[in-house]
């Protein structure tokens, strides 16, 4: 395998894990700026369908890049590769690590994941670190369809590791797609997790036609209880103002392609979450509430947000009364 030193600005073999709809952008991004990607998707058919027809939804009209190569065999895409993108959701993180500990050692690692992995809030990234000596986070308000149109986005990489994450600044960066560096992935991380379960509360508040008052005071309050998270976690408080902290707050609530605005606005309208669920579709903020409610109960956190989407999603309050309590709340200062 090459050493993961190698110039970031030279054309390299780079592997993405994941064949959903940011995988497979971060895998057209890649082969944009002249790299060879190895796009692995768990199931075979997926992947034999993506050979076949160079054809994905999440890209559009676009046809997938000559450079990306499809395949189901995770050793065989791991093989020469520089490094590896991660992006499958949280709860598949256990069974890929414990693939990945079995396949050729990687030396850099690079989590697209958002959200926690236990009651203890594990981040992605320290599961990778398992499996890699060399670990960042890629996260940020990164809509997968508008990134595929070409449209300017921006993302931010943090990792402990500065040369890495500067060679995934420089594997990455392009004119539609700026990415920016950080030294703090555990911001980055909380940041990425909790503005899924805000964009849940603003998807409902949305759904029930509560007004852009009610919708900046949710983005608001939110962004306070994503900040007093990432503080008890040792995030630094720069992160929860930037890209991957209110700027992906932003988008993600804002957004009706959002898939966490779009399962809020279902449970809104009377969907139960197991329903919405067994439909396949994945909003990352219902584990993560779970999660998050849990650890703040062991740690007396107040985060009056993340509470009352709980009690929405797992014990059938109506979105009304979760609004309704959120604003007669105790007084208090801001």
């Amino acid at each position: 395998m090459p050493d993961a030193a190698d110039d970031h600005g030279a054309p390299a073999v780079v592997a993405v894990l994941g064949a959903g709809a940011w995988g497979t952008v971060i895998a057209q991004l890649l082969a944009d700026n002249g790299h060879a990607v190895r796009l692995w998707a768990r199931r075979a058919p997926l992947a034999d369908a993506l050979l076949r027809t160079r054809r994905s939804a999440a890209l559009g009209a676009r046809a997938l890049h000559p450079a990306v190569t499809p395949t189901s065999d995770l050793a065989g895409s791991l093989d020469a590769a520089v490094a590896a993108f991660v992006a499958v959701p949280c709860r598949a993180y256990a069974p890929l690590v414990d693939d990945l500990s079995r396949a050729p050692r990687m030396t850099a690692l690079v989590s697209c994941a958002k959200g926690f992995l236990d009651a203890d809030l594990r981040r992605p990234s320290e599961a990778l670190a398992e499996a890699a000596p060399l670990v960042a986070v890629l996260s940020g308000p990164n809509l997968a369809g508008e990134i595929a149109l070409g449209l300017p986005a921006a993302a931010t990489v943090a990792s402990d590791h500065d040369d890495l994450a500067e060679r995934v600044q420089g594997w990455l960066s392009q004119p539609s797609f700026r990415v920016y560096r950080s030294r703090d992935p555990i911001g980055v991380e909380v940041s990425g997790a909790l503005k899924n379960v805000i964009a849940l509360a603003a998807g409902m508040s949305d759904e029930l036609g509560l007004g852009e008052n009610t919708h900046a005071a949710l983005l608001t309050r939110g962004l306070a209880e994503l900040a007093r998270l990432g503080h008890a976690l040792g995030g630094d408080p720069r992160t929860f103002y930037g890209l991957a902290g209110v700027g992906d707050l932003i988008a993600t609530c804002a957004s009706p392609r959002s898939r966490n605005h779009q399962v809020g606005a279902r449970v809104a309208r009377g969907e139960a979450i197991a329903a919405i669920e067994a439909g396949g579709i994945t909003a990352e903020g219902v584990p993560t509430v779970r999660h998050v409610v849990r650890f703040a109960d062991a740690h007396d956190l107040d985060l009056p947000i993340c509470r009352e989407v709980e009690a929405v999603i797992d014990r059938g309050k109506p979105p009304r009364s979760a609004i309704h309590d959120l604003m007669t709340r105790a007084p208090k200062g801001e």
